[in-house]
């Protein structure tokens, strides 16, 4: 098992122990800290001062603390604290970073229950994974595609690269 921890960051996935469906985070604390993000505009980094509801659709479904019935009440999330946050780093807004380890604390359960699904970030290939990688596994992951063809005796020939 890897010891990486991953930052979560807009977009990340999360579902609530008691809930029925997942939400994605919708970070609203700070506006500064952006990663995985090339043009460092639309994946702030989720952090301890999301409290509240920082949720997309602002729901898990129905909440399986709230019985109603044969059903149960419609969730309203209210996050009240997190668990698990990086805490070598703070960010401007005072707030530590969440990892894809970190809890939501929901006032309803009044303990952990949310938990990341996804970090939020997209791998992009960097021509490293070009690279440093065998033949013989270029053939087997694109068996239709000659890579020496395509990338030549030197594989940034043909990689134009535009510097922002």
């Amino acid at each position: 098992m890897s010891s990486e921890k991953f930052l979560v960051c807009t977009g990340a996935m999360c579902q609530c122990k008691q809930g029925f469906a997942p939400d994605s985070l919708n970070v609203l604390s700070q506006s500064k800290y952006y990663i995985n993000d090339q043009g460092g505009s639309t994946k702030l980094i989720g952090n301890t001062m999301d409290l509240g509801l920082p949720f997309k659709a602002g729901t898990f479904g129905m909440c399986k603390l709230q019985p109603n019935g044969s059903s149960y009440n419609p969730c309203v999330p209210s996050i009240i604290g997190w668990d698990g946050a990086y805490e070598k780093a703070v960010l401007g807004n005072g707030g530590q970073i969440l990892t894809e380890e970190s809890k939501g604390i929901c006032a309803i359960a009044g303990s952990p229950v949310i938990e990341f699904i996804t970090n939020g970030q997209m791998g992009a290939p960097q021509a490293s994974n070009f690279t440093d990688i065998s033949d013989e596994i270029h053939q087997q992951l694109n068996p239709m595609v000659e890579m020496e063809k395509i990338l030549g005796n030197n594989p940034f020939d043909n990689i134009q690269v535009e510097l922002y």
